[in-house]
């Protein structure tokens, strides 16, 4: 049986459950975060919390300053979006102005688990109204909590949001978190320079590619320094050198 005749006219509408309790526009929405091309990961260690991403430029006359996938949303909190550019875009609006409306209601800046929680919210109100669509992205949120340390979250199109140790999004999320479970054990937390390491060997080993510093980008929190940060291309090529030599 092919899957539009599986589907039999359930996908037409978000609000419509089928016959077997599924919501196919937002499995599409999931669809849609595969097909991006892009693969995410987050790496949360005993002193900092890390994201590392793809960067492609499409096209060569774009400047590549241009194109990015890691947002900051608060001085502490930052996030990667995975999935449909414009998409995501709308989605880092609508956190800052969260962040900002909850700083101005409560005087201090918002947790990151609350921001996760948030945003898990307001995607799962878009499961069902008719006139909305899930948007196609998946967000990985990282930060400083005062009282938790380092904070690592992910949401999805259908509003269910966790937190991680180490987690993935993308094309190549399945064998991310493979290699993830294999190098991680239950009661290890890395320090800020394994964290790096290990998203980037994570992106390197699923994609099997020897990336340069201009394909990736890399962002971090670390107790030392509780500022969400994206490193420089510099700071990258360092991180790869490093690993390079210890290869």
């Amino acid at each position: 049986m092919s899957s539009r005749s599986a589907s039999a006219g359930y996908d037409r509408h978000i609000t419509i459950f089928s016959p077997d309790g599924r919501l196919f526009q937002v499995e599409y929405a999931f669809k849609a975060i595969s097909n991006s091309g892009l693969t995410s990961v987050g790496v949360r260690g005993k002193d900092s919390v890390v994201i590392a991403t793809q960067k492609k430029v499409p096209d060569k006359l774009i400047d590549p300053a241009t194109v990015t996938h890691v947002f900051g949303i608060t001085p502490s909190i930052g996030c990667v979006v995975t999935g449909l550019e414009p998409d995501g875009r709308t989605q880092i609006m609508r956190a800052r102005q969260e962040a900002a409306e909850f700083k101005y209601k409560y005087a201090y800046d918002i947790t990151p688990d609350m921001l996760a929680k948030r945003m898990a919210n307001i995607n799962q109100v878009y499961t069902q109204k008719a006139f909305m669509r899930p948007l196609g992205v998946s967000m990985i949120i990282i930060g400083w909590d005062a009282e938790r340390g380092p904070q690592l979250y992910k949401t999805d199109p259908a509003g269910y949001y966790a937190g991680f140790k180490a987690t993935a999004a993308g094309a190549k999320h399945q064998e991310a978190f493979n290699f993830l479970e294999k190098k991680l054990k239950s009661d290890e937390e890395p320090n800020a320079e394994d964290s790096v390491e290990l998203a980037i060997a994570t992106l390197s080993s699923v994609l099997s590619a020897n990336f340069k510093a201009q394909d990736l980008e890399v962002a971090v929190v670390t107790k030392d320094n509780p500022v969400f940060r994206i490193l420089t291309a510099d700071e990258i090529d360092a991180e790869l050198t490093r690993i390079a030599e210890k290869d």
